[in-house]
């Protein structure tokens, strides 16, 4: 199944979770921010969402700094 990815066609296995994405990606939950179709996911639900075929999601990763 395709999704966009940060504006990028990507092939995701089927009802993977966006916790499934992340995990494929090696990104670590605790300092991301996941929009799916232009709404905001709650981080409380990253493993119940399933991402649908077509969807559009945007990963933003929070780098500190001073």
């Amino acid at each position: 199944m395709n999704i966009i990815l940060n504006g990028e066609s990507r092939e995701v296995e089927k009802n993977a979770s966006i916790t499934r994405l992340l995990a494929a990606l090696n990104i670590p939950l605790a300092k991301v921010a996941v929009e799916r179709n232009l709404s905001i996911v709650p981080r409380s639900t990253f493993d119940a969402v399933i991402l649908d075929d077509g969807d559009r999601i945007e990963i933003v990763r929070f780098i500190g700094g001073g």
